[in-house]
């Protein structure tokens, strides 16, 4: 049985902060408020990760357009205004998320990152999983070079939409990836590359 889609707000494809702008104010912040998101940033964040753009394309670039990535939300108690603390996987093709895991998993994620606590501080994280073997079986080795390299692609259009919305991130590669998997509860295929912590910056 499929799990049960949540439709995301459609997104905004323009803003009042020039591209430009969000370059030059760009920066990783490690201190967030305790204020809850809601669905649209949400749903514009997810977007600007893996969304679709026009026919089959997306908001990164692919090799080959294999797409090992995937997106997932770790949300916590009141870290979403309207969405239940719990795990969510993204689904691009119909802008939806479905929950994984029920509960508020920023703990144990902070334990499996080293302790990083604004991990736990933050009210969500994204976590970027992947599937080499989607872009191996057609580029060989050399395809884990090109699912590392659309991972850096994600991670700097999450950055630059985060601070288009006046929200907050970092880019963290410090975690166990076997203790992150388990708390994740992914398949064995799924490798974590990045956790993403997102909120509001503390002044």
């Amino acid at each position: 049985m499929r799990p049960e889609e949540i439709p995301l707000p459609e997104v905004r494809k323009k803003s009042e902060v020039p591209l430009e702008v969000a370059i030059q104010r760009r920066r990783s912040v490690r201190d967030y408020r305790q204020s809850a998101l809601n669905l649209h940033q949400v749903s514009q964040l997810l977007w600007s990760a893996q969304g679709m753009t026009e026919r089959s394309y997306r908001t990164v670039p692919s090799a080959g357009a294999t797409y090992p990535l995937k997106i997932f939300l770790v949300v916590g108690q009141r870290g979403v205004e309207g969405l239940p603390e719990g795990i969510y996987h993204y689904q691009p093709e119909t802008h939806s998320l479905t929950l994984t895991v029920k509960g508020d998993h920023r703990n144990p994620l902070c334990s499996a990152s080293l302790w990083q606590e604004f991990i736990q501080e933050a009210p969500l994280s994204m976590v970027i999983v992947a599937d080499y073997s989607l872009t191996t079986r057609r580029y060989g080795d050399r395809g884990r070079r090109y699912v590392l390299m659309e991972a850096g692609h994600v991670g700097q259009n999450v950055s630059l939409q985060a601070v288009a919305m006046g929200l907050a991130t970092v880019m963290v590669g410090a975690f166990r990836d076997e203790e992150v998997a388990t708390v994740m509860k992914l398949s064995p295929n799924f490798e974590p590359l990045y956790v993403i912590p997102v909120g509001y910056p503390n002044p």
